[in-house]
């Protein structure tokens, strides 16, 4: 129950910084540690998820869905705070980023569209579904962080 209350919270935060994005940023480090903290959520959901696709932890449908519920949500943050000015500093953000924006954002809609797909297997209730998707999600989350962070 907790995990969907988070989601319900991180979702209306979603709404409306993806209508103000840019300007909540009032210095190029905010928008970094956003992004940054962005990731580490997105990433602690996605490991619940991967534990139980790779038989680490037992398969439970309903955590899974919880999990992916905030893992969707937060997915659609980041990406507003790659503006100008936060590819200097904490950051291992590669200058492809923004030398080559369309390859960038079709990486970003790669994982959007694979968590759409992560989403719908999850409510089947089914672990053949699951780790079909999430192999789709894994591999979108790689191909991104390959060509466009530093190691």
């Amino acid at each position: 129950m907790f995990i969907k209350q988070i989601a319900r919270v991180v979702g209306v935060f979603a709404l409306l910084s993806a209508m103000c994005a840019h300007a909540q940023f009032a210095k190029p480090e905010d928008a970094i540690k956003y992004r940054k903290a962005a990731m580490t959520i997105m990433n602690t959901h996605f490991a619940r998820i991967a534990a139980m696709a790779q038989g680490k932890i037992p398969f439970d449908a309903k955590v899974a869905q919880d999990n992916e519920e905030v893992f969707a949500t937060v997915s659609k943050l980041p990406w507003s705070a790659f503006g100008e000015g936060t590819d200097k500093g904490d950051t291992k953000a590669k200058a492809e980023i923004w030398s080559d924006q369309a390859k960038f954002k079709a990486a970003q809609d790669k994982l959007l569209a694979e968590s759409l797909k992560l989403n719908a297997a999850v409510k089947t209730g089914k672990l053949d579904d699951l780790n079909v998707a999430f192999k789709g999600v894994g591999a979108a989350c790689k191909g991104c962080h390959d060509g466009f962070k530093d190691k």
